[in-house]
């Protein structure tokens, strides 16, 4: 309920002040590409002043979104790895405790060839 006030305390200012920019901004500029500074300059292209500055807030935001996306790589590997590792142990913990639930016949005892093979009963002979 707090987290919704606060948003709605944060978006709507931040959208009107977004919509004021604007509407007192909409005189052209020329926005030029061409570093070398050539009148005119050879890649130019006129816009409204809000579009050129709201767009390159967004465009910063999506850049710094992918870098920070990208640095955090080694965690996210990271995390994947030990959770392959949990699950190898939680299955491996499973086939133990069944294991131990299960009661184990006692194996018969047979005599291995070599003990059958030396011992002569002393009728048999």
């Amino acid at each position: 309920m707090i987290r919704k006030i606060v948003t709605v305390l944060i978006l709507i200012p931040l959208a009107l002040a977004i919509a004021v920019f604007a509407v007192s901004n909409r005189a052209p500029v020329l926005i030029g590409f061409d570093p070398f500074g050539a009148q005119p300059p050879m890649l130019a292209y006129p816009m409204p002043l809000f579009l050129a500055l709201l767009s390159a807030l967004i465009l910063g935001v999506i850049i710094g979104g992918v870098a920070a996306w990208s640095a955090q790589h080694r965690w996210r590997r990271r995390a994947r790895r030990l959770a392959a590792e949990l699950k190898a142990a939680q299955a491996e913990t499973a086939v133990l405790r069944r294991q131990l639930e299960t009661p184990r016949a006692a194996p018969a005892q047979a005599p291995s060839s070599i003990a059958a093979i030396a011992y002569r009963h002393p009728s048999a002979a």
